[in-house]
This record gives structure tokens, sequence and C-alpha cells, in this order.
């Protein structure tokens, strides 16, 4: 059985959610790094979009990231971030074409060819 525990800010229910894919991929990561590392998801300006989609490993948790785990691995979100990212799926893909983690954005209005970057 899995489990998915998220502790979001006051006031926003279930706002993301992690394929069990992606809480793999992430575990297998982590388990390569010297300390205890989170997988931070961000958005920011820039891409071909107009916004882009960070990943990046860190050692901590800010106050007003949401915390999402599920089986094991823990990804955060900053709350700017947050407000781009509401309502998608944190997904780890590999196919023919290579492996990567997408987000599966239902804000987004358009996105890119490597999914990387999406506008609103």
């Amino acid at each position: 059985m899995t489990e998915m525990t998220e502790i979001a800010p006051q006031g926003v229910a279930r706002p993301v959610d992690l394929s069990a894919s992606a809480a793999t991929q992430i575990r297998q990561i982590v388990a390569h790094e010297e300390k205890n590392k989170i997988l931070r998801v961000s958005v920011s300006g820039g891409g071909c979009s107009g916004f882009q989609y960070g990943f990046e490993l860190v050692d901590n948790v800010g106050d007003d990231d949401l915390v999402i785990e599920r089986d094991g691995a823990t990804v955060i979100i900053d709350s700017v971030s947050l407000m781009y990212v509401e309502g998608s799926t944190i997904d780890y893909v590999n196919d023919l074409i290579g492996s990567s983690f997408q987000i599966q954005n239902p804000n987004a209005q358009s996105s890119c060819g490597c999914g990387t970057s999406f506008s609103i």
C-alpha cells in the first residue's frame, strides 16, 4: 500500500501529487548522496515558454514550504512556486527518448517540447 502525506500551508489541501515512479526515482537519487537531501521543485521566470521548472537537492525545509512525502521520498515546494503548480502531479517518465521528472500541470496553457517550461 502506498502512502502519501502532505504538510501544506494552512488552508491548502492536497495541492500537488507525487507519482509512485517519481517517489522511487527520488529515493534512488537521494540514496547516492552523502547527506540526507530533499528534492526541491520550484518555478522561476525563463525558459522558452515564460516559466520553467527547477529541480534541486537541498538540505533543509523552509518555513513556507509544502512538504510532500510518498513511499519514503520527500519533495518540497516553496509557497510562490506552489501558486503555479497547484493541482499538478510530479511524475518520473522513462521512455525511448530519455528519462526525466515531468510535471503534469493543469494550470499551464502551453509548454515547450522538452516539458521543462510552460506558460499560464
